[in-house]
């Protein structure tokens, strides 16, 4: 499993314009629905489940990064959206730091190896501070879907 694989090409925001949490969270939502990768019509319902799972600890692991996930019944398989904020968002990260960089997953109900798998993927990459720090710079759709295309390629060496 690639990163390509999982993160939707036009559900890559390189400007958030939510300002807090739970709008970051609708907001990639919304483009993993304007996207089709999800049912427009249970949008709503899936960022509520999402923010509804972040309210019982924070996915915001430090380091300028938060990987909000929730498995809903609204995805036939592992999707995710990610954005930026150059601003930087309060998600009550672990290290009291904002985040910068976010990645939501969702999976279908049930999905539990598919969505484990999927959050390892992101994690891993995550957790590297060459690709955080190039994540945070990329300001433009092109440069972020490149930069996961490389962190796959790089994978695969």
């Amino acid at each position: 499993m690639k990163l390509a694989d999982i993160i939707h090409p036009e559900a890559v925001i390189p400007e958030l314009k939510g300002t807090t949490r739970n709008d970051v969270i609708r907001e990639l939502v919304q483009a993993l629905a304007d996207a089709g990768a999800i049912d427009a019509d249970a949008a709503e319902a899936a960022a509520k489940a999402v923010i509804l799972r972040e309210r019982q600890g924070t996915t915001g692991f430090g380091y300028g990064v938060a990987v909000p996930h929730q498995k809903v019944k609204c995805v036939k398989k592992v999707v995710a959206a990610i954005g930026r904020s150059s601003r930087g968002v309060d998600f009550a990260s672990l290290d009291r730091a904002p985040v910068y960089s976010i990645v939501l997953l969702l999976s279908p109900d049930g999905a539990d190896e598919a969505h484990l798998a999927a959050m390892e993927k992101i994690f891993r990459r995550l957790q590297q501070e060459n690709f955080r720090r190039f994540l945070r710079r990329a300001d433009t759709r092109e440069a972020i879907t490149d930069l996961i295309k490389e962190a796959d390629e790089l994978q695969e060496e």
